[in-house]
C-alpha cells in the first residue's frame, strides 16, 4: 500500500517538459517530425513499380497512404536529382492509349486500384515543365475567343483576374468552342460546339446556342478523370492528333470513354487546364505554393524563380594586364567569356590519346556532344514530338537529335507557342576546319555544345531561348 500511494504521488506530480528534446534522438535517427513517427509504424507498406524514359524501372516500398508528390521526392533523394519542383508522377494506360499527369495530392495506391488487372498499366517518373505552368503565363493557355465571363463581371479581366475566377467559389468563366466527340457505341466523331460550366460540360443541339433547352449534358468530372490521347488517330481513329478522353474511376473498359478531340493544341490545352481547375479548384494552387512556403516575398500568382548565385553575386572580371579590373560593359563581358570557353575547349582537347599524339580539335568536337543529356542519338522527328510533349509544351524546352534526311546534319527539336518546331543544324568546313551553324554560316560553332550554350544566353534565329531539355533518365 505504501508503495502504491508513493506511485500515486509521483503520478500526480505534473511533468516537466524536455527542453532540448534534440539531444535524446540518436544520430541515426530520420529527420523526422515527431507527430509522423506513430502513424509511420501503424500504415501498411506496399510495394509500387516506377518506370523512367529509358524504361529503366525500380520497386518502392511505401506507405498505403503515399501521395505523387511524396514518390516524386522519394525517388529524387534516391537517384540524388536536383529538385526544380517540375518532377511529375505519370499514369500511362497501354491498351487504351491514354495517359495523365498524377496530381501531387492524388494517393497513388487509389490510382493503382482503378487499372484492370490484365492491363500492363505503368507509372512513369518524369518532368513535366507545364504542370502549374498557367499560373505563370495564363496567355498562353486562355485565348479571348475561348472564354467568357459572368454579365455582372466587367468586360475587361486581366489574366491574373482569370485564374482568381476560376479559383473562387462564386464566379467562374465560361469556357466554349468546337470539338470533336465520339458517338457512344459507334466509331463516328461528330463536331458539336460544347460549353464548360461550373456543373459540368454541355453541348448544344442547335448550332451555338447557349439556350438551356438547347443544351445537353455530356460530363462531370468528380468520378472521372481526364486522360490525354497517346496514339493519336491509331486507336479510336480520332480526326486529329489533339484527343482526350473522360474515363469514370470504376470503368469497365473502352465503352465507357466519353472521347473528344480538338482541332489543335492551343485549344486542347486550354479545355484541359480549365477542367483541371473547375475539378481541383484551390488544391492545385497550394499544390503549386508548397514549394514555395516559407520563402519570404513570395506573392499570390507572383512567384518568380529564384536568381542563381552567379547572377547575385559575381561579376566580370579582366584579368590580362598588370591590374585587375571590373568589365561593367555587358557586350565586352560576353566576348571575354566566350573567349574563355574557347581557350577552355583547345586546352581540354588537346590531350594525349593511348598513342601518345593530341586528339584532332575536329575529331573531338564531332563527337563531344554524344555525352551530352540533351542529345538524342537516333530517334525519328514523331519520337522527338512524343519527348517534347510528354514534358510539357513550355517555350524553350528542347533536344539535339541526329537527321534522318541527311545523316550529316542535326536537327533541333524545340517547343515555342504550343507548337514544336524543327530547325536543322548544318556542319560548314572552312579553312580546313569544321563548324556548326543553324543560320547559313553568319554565327558559327566549333561543337555542339557551344552552339546550345550559346542558344540558351541569346534567341538568336530561334524563336526563343533553349530553357529546359529533355533527357532520358535512369532509376
Amino acid at each position: 500500500n505504501r508503495i502504491k500511494k508513493k506511485d500515486d504521488n509521483v503520478l500526480e506530480i505534473p511533468s516537466i517538459p524536455n527542453p532540448f528534446p534534440e539531444l535524446c534522438c540518436s544520430p541515426f535517427a530520420s529527420v523526422l517530425s515527431a507527430s509522423l513517427l506513430p502513424k509511420a509504424t501503424s500504415r501498411k507498406k506496399q510495394v509500387i513499380k516506377v518506370y523512367s524514359e529509358d524504361d529503366t524501372s525500380r520497386a518502392l516500398e511505401v506507405p498505403s497512404d503515399i501521395t505523387a508528390r511524396d514518390v516524386c521526392q522519394l525517388l529524387i533523394l534516391k537517384n540524388h536529382y536536383i529538385d526544380d519542383h517540375s518532377w511529375t508522377l505519370f499514369e500511362q494506360l497501354t491498351h487504351t492509349g491514354l495517359g495523365r499527369a498524377i496530381e501531387d495530392h492524388e494517393l497513388v495506391m487509389e490510382v493503382q486500384s482503378n487499372w484492370v488487372m490484365e492491363e500492363e498499366n505503368k507509372l512513369y517518373f518524369r518532368k513535366n515543365y507545364a504542370k502549374y505552368e498557367f499560373f505563370k503565363n495564363p496567355l498562353s493557355f486562355f485565348p479571348d475567343h475561348m472564354i467568357s465571363f459572368p454579365s455582372e463581371t466587367d468586360a475587361a479581366v486581366s489574366h491574373t483576374g482569370i485564374l482568381q475566377m476560376f479559383l473562387s467559389s462564386s464566379t467562374y468563366p465560361e469556357i466554349h468552342g468546337y470539338l470533336h466527340a465520339k458517338e457512344q457505341g459507334k466509331k463516328s466523331w461528330k463536331k458539336l460546339y460544347f460549353l464548360l460550366r461550373r456543373s459540368g460540360l454541355y453541348f448544344s443541339t442547335k448550332g451555338t446556342s447557349k439556350e438551356p433547352r438547347h443544351l445537353q449534358f455530356f460530363c462531370e468530372f468528380s468520378n472521372s478523370d481526364m486522360y490525354m490521347s497517346l496514339t493519336g488517330k491509331k486507336i479510336s481513329g480520332a480526326p486529329t492528333n489533339y484527343g482526350f478522353c473522360f474515363k469514370p474511376n470504376k470503368s469497365g473498359g473502352t465503352r465507357d470513354l466519353k472521347q473528344l478531340c480538338a482541332d489543335d493544341e492551343q485549344s486542347r490545352t486550354c479545355w484541359m487546364t480549365a477542367i483541371r481547375l473547375l475539378k481541383y479548384g484551390m488544391q492545385l494552387y497550394q499544390n503549386y505554393m508548397q514549394p514555395y512556403q516559407g520563402r519570404s516575398g513570395c506573392s499570390p500568382l507572383n512567384i518568380t524563380s529564384m536568381r542563381s548565385i552567379s547572377e547575385n553575386s559575381l561579376v566580370a572580371m579582366d584579368f590580362s594586364g598588370d591590374r585587375s579590373r571590373i568589365i561593367e560593359n555587358p557586350t565586352e563581358a560576353l566576348s571575354v567569356a566566350v573567349e574563355e570557353g574557347l581557350a577552355w575547349r583547345r586546352r581540354g582537347c588537346l590531350r594525349l590519346n593511348s598513342h601518345g599524339s593530341p586528339i584532332a580539335m575536329s575529331n573531338m568536337g564531332m563527337s563531344i556532344h554524344r555525352s551530352q543529356s540533351w542529345f538524342h542519338h537516333k530517334i525519328s522527328r514523331e519520337e522527338a514530338q512524343r519527348l517534347i510533349l510528354q514534358h510539357g509544351l513550355v517555350d524553350g524546352v528542347f533536344l539535339v537529335r541526329d537527321s534522318q534526311s541527311n545523316p550529316k546534319t542535326f536537327v533541333l527539336s524545340l517547343s515555342h507557342g504550343l507548337k514544336i518546331k524543327h530547325f536543322q543544324i548544318v556542319p560548314l568546313e572552312d579553312d580546313g576546319k569544321l563548324f556548326y551553324t543553324l543560320d547559313d554560316g553568319h554565327t558559327r560553332f566549333t561543337d555542339l555544345i557551344q552552339l546550345v550554350e550559346f542558344y540558351q544566353l541569346n534567341k538568336g534565329v530561334l524563336p526563343c531561348k533553349l530553357k529546359h531539355y529533355c533527357a532520358r533518365i535512369a532509376l
